[in-house]
């Protein structure tokens, strides 16, 4: 029985070995050395490949940016580095620092001159998302430079995928073209944070190259250092690493507690707000503020209604927030209703600013609306063959409004229609129904509601 674990430890050890596919450490370091300098046709790639990028995070284009990450050198430098500390080359860790340094210059210039020339200068949801790093990056950047060590120190592995992968998990680029386009536009809060979220990614990069280099594959190290300038080197390193994840720690913390506040409130108003006769068709959530605020439409709600509603923030762990309930429902005027679409077809960080414009400037709500064209037209052929079914009629508007719901951890996009009748004189018993019932036989469309004034 000893023999047989003793073979399995064995077996066990052989499957997890690194050293029966390594290459010979002189062509590793060659390799390695030879991605660190940039001049010439390097550095040319280099700027190329800054603005490929750019114009992917100015288009908002996910495979352009991943082109952009694929054609550019810059891991070279940053490997670099870390493999000048594991083996204590500092040498060839100057020259590493030097070249990272021009690396990112040109880059960050480079990324300035195209935001500045560029006529769109709108943040797009992936320049966004490069302004806001977390501990979930600085893990990336860990398991992408431990892989990418391995893989550049094994025989088999060297010439396969795994770089480029890596190139792509960590995204250097991206956070650098962010950058230039806080320069462009004087944003400094995004280029804080895009460069915040580059040192993140390139210091963790070094470090994982630090530690697979110095302990993993467990290179030679230059004979010349005193375990004095060791332990002084290594207290470096854990003062760098520190200074630049506790930062990174602190936004995740509050990233989390926003993440858990949202969900309690997704689940609320599943809960509290499930009115048999009204829907919620839109929500917003002020974090900062504690403050939710509800988009009701169908039957009005009372105020009895709404007070039990309040009651139940506690039981849903959101004691202290402030609840907000606007009702658009049948009766509304055309203003009321206008608003809610123009609000769903806006981004969510926007929607408040938008909405404030709205209810002050007619003439803006009129042409944020202009893209509902299609339903325009068919309100415009629908409007005669109604007049003559209900002759009170007088005016018919339609519209199209975007909604986003959120079912647990899917993401679900709809569309609403909506008519907004006038009419000269009240309408009979039944004749409402009857009305929106043809009204989504003829416009083909089956969720539209009617809204009607007088």
């Amino acid at each position: 029985m000893k023999k047989e674990n003793l073979s399995l430890g064995n077996r066990f050890r052989k499957l997890i070995n690194l050293g029966h596919d390594k290459a010979p450490e002189e062509e590793i370091i060659a390799g390695i050395e030879d991605g660190v300098s940039f001049q010439g046709a390097k550095l040319w790639i280099l700027v190329l490949a800054i603005f490929v990028a750019s114009l992917g995070l100015n288009t908002n284009s996910t495979a352009v940016i991943i082109g952009a990450m694929l054609i550019s050198p810059i891991m070279g430098p940053i490997i670099g580095m870390g493999l000048g500390v594991g083996v204590y080359d500092f040498s060839l860790l100057k020259r590493a620092f030097r070249n990272y340094l021009i690396a990112t210059a040109f880059s960050v210039i480079t990324a300035t001159i195209y935001f500045i020339i560029t006529p769109i200068d709108e943040a797009q949801s992936e320049l966004l998302a490069r302004t806001s790093p977390t501990i979930y990056d600085v893990a990336i950047a860990i398991c992408g430079g431990l892989a990418g060590i391995i893989a550049l120190s094994s025989k088999s592995q060297r010439t396969g995928n795994v770089i480029p992968g890596v190139a792509i998990a960590t995204a250097l680029m991206p956070p650098l073209c962010t950058v230039g386009f806080g320069i462009a536009t004087a944003n400094w809060f995004y280029a804080a944070g895009a460069l915040y979220l580059y040192l993140i990614n390139s210091i963790f990069i070094a470090l994982s190259t630090f530690v697979g280099v110095a302990f993993i594959m467990r290179f030679r190290k230059h004979t010349m250092i005193n375990k004095q300038r060791e332990k002084q080197v290594h207290r470096y390193i854990t003062t760098i690493a520190l200074l630049t994840i506790v930062p990174s720690i602190y936004l995740t913390i509050g990233m989390v507690q926003k993440t858990i506040y949202e969900q309690r409130v997704q689940q609320f108003i599943q809960g509290a707000l499930d009115f048999e006769n009204s829907q919620v068709i839109d929500h917003s959530v002020d974090y900062s503020e504690h403050s939710i605020r509800v988009m009701l439409f169908g039957e009005e709600i009372d105020s009895t209604q709404i007070a039990e509603a309040q009651k139940q923030l506690a039981a849903y762990r959101l004691k202290g927030s402030t609840l907000q309930i606007v009702q658009a429902s049948v009766g509304s005027n055309s203003e009321t209703v206008k608003a809610l679409m123009q609000k769903q077809s806006h981004e969510k960080e926007k929607s408040a600013e938008l909405l404030a414009i709205a209810r002050n400037n007619t003439q803006k709500v009129e042409l944020e609306l202009a893209v509902y064209h299609e339903p325009e037209e068919m309100a415009s052929k629908v409007l005669p063959e109604l007049r003559l079914l209900f002759p009170q009629v007088r005016t018919l508007s339609m519209a199209l409004g975007t909604t986003v719901c959120q079912a647990d951890s899917t993401l679900t996009e709809g569309k609403e229609f909506f008519a907004i009748v006038q009419i000269t004189r009240p309408l009979q018993k039944g004749q409402l129904t009857l009305m929106q019932d043809w009204l989504r036989q003829r416009t083909s469309y089956p969720g539209l509601h009617v809204v009607v004034e007088q």
